[in-house]
């Protein structure tokens, strides 16, 4: 489960925007084998002079927090799988003349649950029944 919470100004992403940042990210995790069902995006828009940073009102700032759970990242990958969420975000922050910061939380996997079931461990025969699935399921 990668949860990410996207903070930005009133009006930064029409829903349009919103709905391709979404399958974008979710294509990140499924690209690596996870169940497209894992990822979920919400999107907090603040009103105009809500969001502070150094103490001054900013209204050209997305800021991006991101619950992982399903994996925990290797150190050695962690470089590597930061410049895949920034390439990810450029076309919706960069590129769009937004200031922007990501911060990564991984919660370990033992405490999670979807619908009250532990998810298979990762990479077993019962994760890619649920892959195949694209949704929880018993797998026996």
């Amino acid at each position: 489960m990668p949860l990410w919470h996207i903070y930005c100004p009133e009006n930064t992403y029409s829903a349009e925007d919103k709905r391709a940042l979404a399958t974008r990210i979710t294509d990140l995790y499924a690209d690596v084998g996870f169940p497209r069902f894992y990822a979920s995006v919400v999107f907090h828009e603040l009103p105009k002079n809500s969001f502070f940073v150094g103490g001054k009102a900013t209204n050209d700032f997305v800021r991006i927090w991101i619950d992982q759970i399903a994996r925990a990242t290797a150190p050695e990958r962690r470089a590597w799988w930061l410049e895949r969420v920034n390439t990810t975000l450029n076309p919706f922050a960069r590129e769009r003349g937004y200031r922007w910061e990501v911060h990564i939380d991984e919660t370990p996997f033992d405490f999670w649950t979807i619908q009250g079931m532990k998810p298979p461990d990762p990479d077993t025969e019962a994760e890619k029944h649920w892959v195949k699935e694209d949704r929880p399921s018993a797998y026996t």
